[in-house]
């Protein structure tokens, strides 16, 4: 009895492990003498769960899982007391204690915010930094053409403008913006669904490294450049992981919605050696992809083929 007692307690905890959704990084200490960048979330726009989705938000009540937010990485810079937000998503509220968990700054919330697109999970969350919520003053937000007009000539956002909640900083196809003598960022045309802005990825360069960063992402091929070269070129790149296989979305036409399929990057990515493939993190993920949960047969796999999957709350020394 008491053999099938335990035997019954391992499959129960091994089955609330393998639900857990991936934000239980190994213990890992902030530096105090380097830039380091730590993720903030790993989800697709609307993170997890998805309004509406009763089973999963049960999950999350019951203490089977927990909740993942939308994709955002955070650019600390201990030693001259300066940090970067990339992405002000939905979950900017919480994004933002985890920041103050790790760094302060003297231009509180941030030093800068950098954006990507105008997707929802990309920018709404400059709400928070309204008259409604903290009314700020000349927060840096880097934008491109496209994106500063949208943000200009559209509200709530141009109330942002107007009250100078925001001071929006302009932004040119890989034209770097140097931080401090430490860090720059260079912004990066990528191919997307552009109804109302540009998309862009960023390269993050310090003295001792180099970081690219791509969320949103349609087909690799659709890019005039290499993704494999500059996989290459970086020495850790965060890739567009938001559907792991075509046919995940049922009753949609995934056409629609061309994001590369995790599977399709791990065959374009094939001609990697195993030290490039080991940089990529992938991330940015759908409520209905595998990727979210650590112990699915396709993490796994994705583990195995020497990729890595990006984890809220990792920190990666810069």
């Amino acid at each position: 009895m008491k053999i099938e007692l335990l035997g019954a307690l391992f499959f129960i905890i091994l089955y609330l492990f393998s639900c857990d959704v991936q934000n239980r990084p190994p213990r890992q200490s902030a530096p105090k003498d380097k830039p380091y960048l730590v993720v903030l979330g790993v989800a697709q726009d609307a993170g997890y769960p998805q309004a509406g989705q009763k089973k999963e938000w049960q999950g999350i009540k019951s203490g089977k899982t927990k909740a993942g937010y939308a994709t955002s990485i955070g650019l600390i810079d201990p030693i001259s007391n300066e940090r970067w937000l990339f992405e002000a998503t939905p979950s900017f509220n919480i994004q933002l204690d985890k920041m103050d968990e790790f760094s302060s700054t003297n231009n509180y919330p941030y030093d800068g915010i950098f954006l990507t697109h105008a997707h929802i999970g990309h920018y709404t969350g400059l709400m928070h930094l309204g008259r409604e919520v903290m009314g700020t003053q000349g927060v840096p937000v880097y934008a491109m053409p496209g994106m500063k007009s949208f943000l200009m000539n559209n509200g709530p956002w141009s109330q942002l403008v107007e009250l100078n909640n925001i001071a929006i900083q302009d932004l040119n196809n890989k034209q770097e913006v140097v931080l401090n003598e430490r860090l720059q960022v260079t912004p990066i045309l990528v191919p997307h669904r552009d109804e109302f802005s540009e998309t862009v990825g960023y390269l993050i360069e310090s003295i001792n490294k180099s970081v690219l960063f791509i969320p949103d992402i349609d087909k690799w091929g659709k890019w005039e450049e290499s993704i494999t070269e500059w996989i290459s070129r970086v020495d850790v790149a965060f890739l567009d992981g938001s559907f792991y296989r075509n046919g995940e979305i049922p009753g949609r036409d995934m056409s629609e919605i061309p994001h590369p399929f995790v599977e399709e990057s791990m065959t374009y990515f094939d001609e990697l050696s195993d030290l490039n493939k080991a940089k990529v993190y992938f991330i940015h993920f759908n409520h209905t992809n595998p990727l979210l949960f650590p112990m699915t047969e396709e993490s796994k796999a994705v583990k195995e083929a020497g990729y890595k999957i990006a984890v809220q709350g990792q920190i990666l020394e810069f």
